[in-house]
């Protein structure tokens, strides 16, 4: 099955060089590589002449065409008509050496597998359980006989009864899911959410759903609604063999009081996308848990370092959540 990566990045040069040198040392190498560059200055585009990689097409579009979720779409138009499987990566990742081998492998055990995620090893923090502890339910979550400690936001989550009932990777009736990945035990665990990060579909689904435009910019989010719109043509996988790190370089992201806006807002967007007509208690468990999590990023502005960040975000917060009942996201 031929494949194709694509790659959209933004001021990150080196971050991209980092990752383009890990897909060289592929056991399974991309038929083709495109690089979609919204970067202001000619950086990136020096340092891919510097170092050249085999089927690498590399593209610096224009200002009408930046932003995370223009850039997937420009990519995806320009995908080799051959190509069955379109990968999706950040550029601040670098793969396993069978990255590929392994999320090629995955689509070809089942037919009905049509969306693929890998998993960061870096972030990875579950522990086999160990049969002479005992857990408090509130503090740990166990799962396929591993555990994984809670932070405090679902902690507090447990104790008020507001935690998901799911699976990690699915999506409740009232959005807020379980965000805690999937141990690294070899097994393929089927989702409704793919993360950005990591993720491929096939090229039959992209070349029937584009990235939202409403999710201009930065882009929080554009990939769990495209995960679920992707839903209607298969199944989505995340297979814990497929591995990557993930490095969260800070560079190209929006200040803080637009991300938490936007973690209210594209939240909201993306929840009606899967719930478009909620119940009474999916609503209020919504509202419920997002005014939760508000409260919980203030409080870090007294418990953390970071106290402007901390204030910024969540007073975006609060601002994001009261214009939903003046303004609320209209679907594209």
């Amino acid at each position: 099955m031929k494949f194709s990566l694509i790659i959209c990045t933004y001021m990150r040069p080196e971050s991209l060089l980092q990752l383009l040198q890990s897909v060289q040392e592929q056991s399974l190498y991309p038929n083709e590589i495109l690089i979609v560059d919204g970067s202001v200055n000619g950086e990136t585009q020096r340092i891919i002449t510097d170092h050249p990689f085999q089927n690498l097409n590399y593209f610096l579009v224009p200002k009408e065409h930046r932003g995370l979720t223009k850039q997937r779409n420009f990519g995806i138009a320009r995908v080799g008509l051959d190509c069955g499987v379109v990968c999706f990566l950040d550029d601040d990742t670098i793969l396993e050496k069978d990255y590929f081998e392994q999320l090629i492998n995955t689509f070809n055990q089942d037919n009905a597998i049509t969306g693929v995620g890998g998993v960061a090893i870096n972030e990875n923090a579950w522990q086999l359980i160990d049969s002479n502890r005992k857990y408090n339910k509130y503090k740990y979550f166990q799962f396929d006989r591993y555990v994984y400690k809670e932070g405090q936001r679902n902690v507090l989550r447990n104790y008020l009864g507001l935690q998901s009932n799911l699976n990690p990777g699915k999506m409740p009736d009232y959005s807020h899911g379980r965000t805690c990945g999937f141990p690294l035990n070899g097994k393929t665990y089927e989702v409704d959410l793919l993360i950005g990060m990591s993720m491929a579909f096939k090229k039959n689904v992209v070349d029937k759903i584009q990235f939202s435009s409403y999710f201009e910019g930065y882009g929080l989010y554009e990939d769990a609604d495209f995960s679920i719109r992707a839903l209607e043509f298969g199944k989505n996988v995340i297979n814990t063999k497929v591995q990557l790190s993930h490095y969260h370089n800070a560079s190209g992201r929006p200040n803080q009081y637009q991300y938490g806006k936007m973690v209210v807002r594209n939240g909201w967007y993306v929840w009606r996308v899967k719930s478009p007509n909620p119940s009474f208690d999916a609503r209020l468990k919504w509202n419920l848990i997002t005014l939760l999590l508000t409260l919980i990023r203030f409080s870090n502005t007294f418990t953390t370092n970071t106290k402007t960040e901390a204030f910024s975000e969540s007073l975006g917060r609060t601002v994001g959540w009261w214009s939903l009942f003046f303004s609320k996201p209209k679907q594209k």
